[in-house]
């Protein structure tokens, strides 16, 4: 799906949702949900290419996969955790929206500390 596309059917499913939103509200929320959903997956696509591309990347690169693929999931638990967010937002619950991004930046946090480990471990290794 490309940008232009996105952008039509974003602006279209708000415009519907504000119509919508004066009358029946709870409509114009699954609405806005429902849209949302379609650019996920319509993501979903780009999301493949990236994780091919970046594979490609690794083989020429002597790095350890398990690096990569903790970026990639890194990737991963930022769209979601920022999609969950902006929905609760958007629905008006935005107190659970603050505790999603927070969780998602501590398990970001989790997940990078075996990265800032090893990079610590060549950084001395340098050094003696």
């Amino acid at each position: 799906m490309n940008i232009i596309r996105v952008g039509i059917l974003g602006v279209a499913g708000i415009l519907l949702a504000a119509q919508l939103k004066q009358e029946k509200s709870e409509v114009a929320v699954y609405l806005s949900i429902g849209i949302s959903l379609l650019i996920f997956f319509g993501i979903l696509d780009s999301l493949e290419v990236l994780v091919a591309t970046v594979k490609d990347i690794s083989n020429f690169i002597q790095i350890d996969s398990s690096y990569i693929w903790t970026l990639i999931k890194m990737l991963g638990i930022t769209y979601i955790a920022e999609f969950s967010a902006g929905l609760c937002k958007d629905a008006g619950y935005s107190a659970i929206a603050t505790q999603i991004e927070m969780f998602g930046k501590l398990t970001i946090l989790v997940l990078s500390l075996p990265i800032l480990l090893a990079l610590l471990r060549t950084i001395q290794e340098f050094l003696q």
